[in-house]
């Protein structure tokens, strides 16, 4: 996993074809689907910049949002200040949350089960989500699938310019397991018209439906809901991204 150094600056300005609100909407129309506790206390799992967290908090919930990557909950909280919501922000592993107590509804959004580097990290994570979940609680988070890391990711390159920076994105994909490393080289316009140069890399893996599904169970989580690409409609063959619903099976 990494802290997302030099990609943290930029990561708003890349990321701003995302509309952040619509995602939150979604979430929120599978919770009100599915959840059958009255509680309003929701855990961005990877919050990152926290533009998911401020757009749950204006739905009502109340937010906590986890990342490990200081620099980018360093932007998350100059965010909670300028729109003065109430979010608590933890910098903390999610492979190992402490939480102070329960959680109606956990959100990991983006693909960041994906950052996840083995099935027993994807397991740590799943068992801290189940151990601290409420009676009946909610667990809601995407996956790249492995079509998209074969098919879309791959080897390919992608560039990204803005009016502060240019990106080049490159991929590398290990046909043995399907993970794709990611390195990212930024150009950054200076005042004087020049630019600065830095870099990150990180890596995604891919896992199987079957694997998640399978420790979802284990830690004693229920699929209700499983969807292809941001829909409430069922995953096909070329399906990019795929959003699970699961309910703790604790029993109030």
């Amino acid at each position: 996993m990494s802290g997302y150094n030099a990609f943290a600056r930029y990561y708003d300005e890349l990321t701003a074809n995302i509309d952040y609100r619509k995602r939150a909407l979604y979430f929120n129309e599978i919770i009100n689907r599915y959840k059958t506790t009255e509680g309003m206390i929701l855990l961005d799992l990877a919050c990152g910049t926290g533009s998911i967290s401020e757009e749950m908090a204006r739905l009502g919930y109340d937010v906590i949002g986890v990342d490990n990557s200081d620099e980018m909950l360093g932007i998350a909280i100059e965010k909670k200040f300028d729109s003065g919501l109430n979010i608590q922000y933890l910098c903390q592993d999610m492979r190992n949350i402490d939480m102070f107590g329960t959680i109606d509804v956990t959100v990991c959004a983006l693909d960041s089960i994906n950052h996840l580097q083995s099935l027993d990290d994807v397991r740590k994570v799943f068992e801290k989500v189940a151990l601290f979940a409420e009676p009946q609680g909610l667990f809601i988070f995407d996956i790249n699938t492995v079509y998209k890391h074969r098919c879309v990711l791959a080897n390919n390159t992608f560039t990204y310019e803005t009016d502060n920076v240019y990106c080049v994105w490159e991929n590398s994909l290990d046909t043995s397991t399907d993970s794709v490393k990611m390195h990212l080289e930024f150009f950054e316009r200076l005042e004087n018209g020049l630019y600065e140069r830095s870099s990150d890399d990180f890596s995604e893996a891919a896992y199987s439906e079957a694997d998640i599904e399978a420790i979802l169970d284990e830690v004693g989580m229920d699929i209700i809901g499983k969807f292809g690409d941001d829909s409430f409609d069922s995953p096909v063959d070329n399906t990019q991204r795929i959003v699970y619903a699961a309910r703790s099976r604790k029993k109030v």
